[in-house]
């Protein structure tokens, strides 16, 4: 729930701010992407400890080791230190910029090429509409950022990725 709370209310701020900035009266499409982008960049700092704790549990090599969550909480401090805590922050921004970049920008799009809503029960179909293609076009741009953060905030031993765009190229170069 704060995930989706952060991405939405800082949507809205962002823009309030970014109309304000460029003069606009109404939201256009390239500013639904600019704030999405940065209602994800902000999102991606509320959010990038909790994958981290997250990732770590859901790991099979992980089985056993930690008790609860706020026992895995307690051991990644004690062995790894609080700044751990950011691991994957860089790629956790890509991740969300580009899913809230492209999911607000594409329902825009989607919204504008729809009918008017003529009742609140087409209007709850428009915004399935567009929200269902927008989250299918989100998770699409995003998907191969996942995949770097959640190996990012994997590694303890051996750091094989360490920035995101280096780490897609690789992963692309030897898995495909």
């Amino acid at each position: 729930a704060p995930k989706r709370a952060t991405k939405f209310a800082a949507n809205e701020q962002y823009s309030k701010l970014y109309m304000s900035l460029t003069g606009e009266k109404k939201m256009t499409q390239k500013l639904s992407i600019a704030t999405g982008i940065s209602a994800g960049v902000t999102e991606a700092f509320v959010v990038v400890s909790f994958e981290l704790v997250k990732i770590r549990m859901q790991d099979k090599a992980n089985a056993g080791k930690y008790l609860n969550t706020m026992d895995c909480v307690k051991k990644i401090l004690k062995q790894e230190g609080p700044l751990v805590f950011f691991k994957g922050l860089e790629s956790t921004i890509w991740r969300h910029a580009a899913w809230n970049g492209g999911y607000f920008g594409v329902i825009h799009g989607v919204k504008s090429m729809l009918p008017c809503a003529q009742s609140s029960k087409e209007q709850l179909l428009n915004n399935f509409i567009a929200g269902s293609v927008g989250g299918t076009f989100g998770t699409m741009l995003n998907t191969p950022f996942d995949v770097v953060k959640t190996r990012i905030q994997n590694q303890t031993n051996v750091i094989k990725y360490n920035w995101t765009l280096p780490a897609v190229g690789t992963i692309i170069r030897e898995e495909g």
